[in-house]
């Protein structure tokens, strides 16, 4: 598509290389920045780089963060005997949002996927096994349900077994507010697996 400006088609251009954006919303993104203030596209940027020049990732559980290590790996309120594997930093934001889990993380950094050329030494295992032996006695497995995630929950475990620590995973089923006749079979079964006592 032809814009009236290189800036703009550069801009846009730029927009569209983020996930979830195409063509269309990254021209509504461009429009509207330009039409915003100076100051508030100068302080957008200046947030774009200081989040590449400030976070690192935690050399003891691998979540971004901007001091090393990160606040929930050095904090005294946390549960030092459990331990949450994820595959991404967004899944520690969501799981602190609960306010239910008071332990440590580790974030592998993804979910194996031989297809996409992504194996063990992709991800942050050898980090993960560094950890043992110590205080951990259980290590939750909070991997997406996908065929990625099953795989890696699947290696975690016959790598985690024989260091002594429980090995448990997220329990899944039918969301709240969710309708038995649009859950798919593998939903319906795991929630029937997973049933409880009331």
């Amino acid at each position: 598509m032809l814009y009236t400006s290189e800036a703009l088609q550069q801009l846009v251009e730029e927009f569209a290389r983020l996930p979830g954006i195409g063509r269309k919303t990254a021209l509504r993104l461009s429009l509207f920045m330009l039409k915003r203030p100076r100051e508030d596209v100068v302080k957008m940027a200046r947030a774009l780089v200081d989040v590449k020049d400030r976070i690192t990732n935690c050399s003891v559980c691998c979540n971004i963060t901007e001091a090393d290590p990160c606040t929930i790996c050095t904090s005294a309120k946390r549960e030092r005997t459990t331990m949450c594997v994820v595959e991404e930093p967004s899944d520690v934001i969501a799981l602190e949002k609960t306010n239910e889990f008071r332990g440590l993380y580790h974030v592998l950094g993804g979910a194996l996927s031989p297809l996409d050329g992504i194996g063990p030494d992709d991800l942050k295992v050898r980090e993960l096994l560094a950890r043992f032996p110590g205080d951990i006695t259980e290590v939750i497995l909070a991997l997406n349900p996908t065929v990625e995630g099953e795989a890696t929950t699947i290696y975690l475990t016959r790598l985690l077994k024989p260091l002594g620590a429980k090995i448990s995973r997220l329990a899944r089923g039918i969301p709240v507010g969710g309708n038995l006749e649009f859950a798919d079979e593998a939903t319906l079964s795991r929630a029937l697996e997973g049933r409880i006592t009331l």
